[in-house]
């Protein structure tokens, strides 16, 4: 499987390259900007759980579309976690002409038939960060959920082996996986199997977290601080959102010290939690790298043009990219230092004293 590296431990290298496959191929994006004008193009988002897709997601996404089509009308919706919400969206996208349905899934399932109705129409539908198994859109567009998964759990078990931290008898891990009926919530839990299966650090207990929502996360995570205690040597969290109600649910039970715990998407809150000690890791996903490939793929696809896949999941034509873990040893380097957030909005109040320790504020 080929895919698309973005290196967050060094310099961007593989800004060039990537640049260069977003615009290879099929004429390239200023052949494509010659072509397109007027149309409409839909940007479906699935949930408000994260804060990514308002931040970073659509931002992205609308920015590289006024850079391709100047005169594309985007059409942007957020289900809140509703999968009945997403269908009236994705109807609502198509009685206003749009020609193009990038859709990140509520429900990965139910959004099989969606996909099936656009282009019974003749529209086509980019799948966006979550893909759709059961049917094959005409393209995919995400961050490599199964690596991302792997990622967070081999450096959980790093840490957990570098401090000398032994898995006794009757002690493990917890595993807090994201919601059900996200396939990419399948994949990311696939690749934490992939990293913790072998690792000599058993999975005490595991939860699929309906709609990723954290304060179900908390809910069941108190209910293994109570069962577990300190038999607890870490938490593999699937997003951020998990993490903070897997963090808070210790901080309630009155333990002396949270283990570390893993996390997803690199928000504010998580990057603070990181800052602060409570939590151990993040992956940074620069959502604007995904969203602006999208773009690029539907003014490809309104061209009728076929974009170039880097290779095929779910018997779609995809591109996966790959980022890195951030933990407190590179998180100035490659957040503040990259623009990715400001010491303004991570150091203030009880983070201020953490920030100095790592060298983002003097």
């Amino acid at each position: 499987m080929q895919k698309l590296s973005w290196n967050f431990t060094g310099n961007f290298t593989g800004l060039a390259a990537l640049t260069l496959a977003l615009l290879a191929g099929a004429g390239g994006a200023m052949a494509q900007n010659a072509k397109v004008a007027n149309a409409t193009v839909a940007f479906l988002m699935p949930d408000q759980a994260s804060t990514r897709y308002e931040e970073h997601d659509y931002p992205g996404f609308k920015a590289e579309m006024e850079k391709l089509c100047p005169t594309c009308k985007v059409i942007y919706q957020n289900a809140d976690a509703n999968v009945a919400r997403q269908q009236q969206q994705f109807n609502s996208a198509i009685s206003q002409g749009a020609k193009v349905i990038v859709m990140d899934p509520v429900d990965s399932t139910a959004a099989a038939s969606l996909v099936k109705q656009a282009q019974s129409q003749g529209i086509k539908v980019i799948a966006y960060d979550r893909p759709v198994p059961d049917a094959k859109a005409d393209f995919y567009v995400s961050f490599d959920n199964e690596a991302i998964g792997k990622a967070i759990a081999d450096s959980l078990v790093q840490h957990l082996k570098a401090s000398s931290v032994a898995a006794a008898s009757g002690t493990g891990v917890l595993e807090i996986n994201g919601s059900p009926t996200d396939a990419a919530a399948g994949l990311i839990k696939k690749g934490i199997h992939a990293g913790l299966d072998t690792s000599g650090y058993p999975i005490l207990a595991e939860y699929d977290t309906p709609d990723w929502a954290p304060p179900k996360a908390q809910q069941w995570a108190s209910g293994q601080i109570t069962r577990f205690g300190k038999n607890i040597l870490g938490v593999v969290a699937a997003n951020d959102g998990t993490a903070g109600g897997a963090i808070a649910a210790f901080k309630a039970a009155g333990l002396s010290s949270v283990p570390p715990v893993t996390g997803n998407d690199a928000t504010i809150a998580a990057l603070q939690l990181i800052i602060a000690g409570d939590q151990y890791n993040t992956i940074s996903k620069p959502s604007e790298i995904v969203a602006g490939a999208a773009a690029n793929v539907a003014v490809q696809l309104l061209s009728g043009e076929t974009p170039k896949p880097e290779t095929t999941l779910f018997n779609t034509p995809s591109k996966l990219f790959v980022p890195a873990v951030i933990t407190t040893q590179n998180l100035k380097a490659e957040i503040i230092d990259k623009k990715i957030a400001s010491a303004d909005q991570l150091c203030s109040g009880r983070y201020s004293e953490g920030c100095k320790k790592l060298g983002i504020t003097n």
